[in-house]
């Protein structure tokens, strides 16, 4: 068995998605599986050079799991030719200029979402990676998440019919910090460091509805800061001059409609941190993060309106559970494997730096609904 080596220039894993899913759960358990096997008796081996801003933590990051290579000097890592990609999982406001630089030294790129802080900027990168001729993937995990791979199991079955509509509830109470420990960090709830919930998870649901349901062609939001005050890491109280919770309805290329509800200030009643329901002309189906369930019309309850009396049907005991039918592996590592398989062996790889500005569009023209209090179409990006 031959050992290709390919180097990372992983930027922000001492973060808390850069270092869990990233680092140890993806590059890591990819090394600890013996390498990434591209067949013909060869395997890819990932060599990750860790990159940031605090010493103290590179180093202890790189003596916890036996790395060597550490550096604060992104200038240096990237000028290194033995470097192949540079991968970034900073504050948004921080990732357009490192990935510049990073392009201009020809590294292939590979990125957290959002790209950048808004559409021009986003499309500038995806252009830029383009006329370097390099390789370019962005981060899109809830695809390759097994909940969500069983929905897309069905639709390519053709299980819905004509899908009708989708109904996505994400979030959870995010503590403020006083009382209590928050569970995000405080820039989250900054604007002027780019945080807010919009911004955050808008470029998720382009991306998840464009995959599987069909291109966002309208969006109407609602945005809101529900929790203006809060505490931060060092319990000093700041203005959440951020957004915390946004409400969007999303017309969808061949008529069906979605309406996804975001927010960090809600309590969660449901099985999940996040579920979409689609409800179809045949069947219907509610997905998570890991699990699904489906109802068909021919098994479909017809209750009916009576306030009066006590509801005596179980709802949810109606519902069949999808078997995994598969091995389900972590999804940021399955996504990690598909780009690393396209740098080495140029196999096709779809979720580009133009797919990534598409998220940034449709969180800007979110924001931009909310504020006008009016609709706005999704135009088609291109290059």
């Amino acid at each position: 068995m031959t050992r290709r080596t390919v180097r990372i220039a992983m930027n922000g894993v001492t973060g808390r998605m850069g270092y869990r899913q990233h680092l140890v759960r993806s590059i890591l358990a990819i090394r600890e599986q013996g390498g990434l096997d591209l067949g013909d008796g060869e395997v890819l081996w990932p060599e990750p050079v860790l990159v940031g801003r605090r010493a103290h933590a590179l180093e202890e990051l790189a003596a916890r799991h036996g790395l060597t290579e550490w550096s604060t000097d992104l200038d240096a890592v990237l000028a290194d030719d033995t470097v192949d990609i540079y991968f970034d999982a900073q504050v948004t406001s921080a990732r357009v200029e490192a990935v510049k630089k990073a392009v201009a030294a020809g590294k292939h790129i590979y990125t957290e979402k959002p790209t950048a802080t808004d559409t021009a900027g986003a499309l500038d990168l995806a252009r830029l990676a383009r006329d370097a001729g390099i390789k370019h993937g962005v981060v899109q995990d809830k695809i390759f998440l097994p909940g969500l791979r069983k929905l897309k199991r069905l639709i390519d079955g053709g299980f819905f019919g004509d899908i009708l509509s989708v109904r996505g509830e994400f979030g959870y109470w995010v503590f403020e910090g006083d009382w209590q420990e928050a569970q995000r960090p405080s820039w989250n709830y900054r604007a002027e460091d780019g945080g807010g919930i919009v911004v955050d998870m808008f470029p998720h649901w382009e991306y998840v509805l464009h995959e599987l349901f069909g291109r966002v062609t309208s969006v109407t939001a609602q945005v809101r800061t529900h929790v203006p005050r809060r505490w931060d890491e060092h319990g000093k109280p700041y203005e959440a001059t951020a957004d915390d919770a946004a409400y969007g309805i999303f017309q969808l290329a061949g008529g069906a409609v979605a309406q996804i509800n975001s927010s960090w200030a809600v309590r969660v009643h449901r099985d999940e941190l996040v579920e979409f329901q689609v409800d179809g002309t045949h069947g219907s189906a509610v997905a998570g993060l890991r699990n699904c369930r489906v109802q068909h019309r021919s098994s479909t309850p017809k209750p009916v309106w009576n306030p009066d009396l006590p509801v005596t049907e179980p709802f949810r005991d109606q519902w069949q559970e999808i078997p995994d039918n598969q091995e389900f592996d972590n999804g940021f590592k399955a996504q990690w494997e598909l780009f690393l398989r396209h740098v080495a062996l140029d196999e096709p790889y779809a979720w580009d730096l133009l797919a990534g500005a598409r998220g940034v569009q449709l969180a800007e023209l979110g924001l931009k609904s909310s504020a006008e209090g009016r609709r706005f179409e999704v135009p088609e990006l291109t290059l």
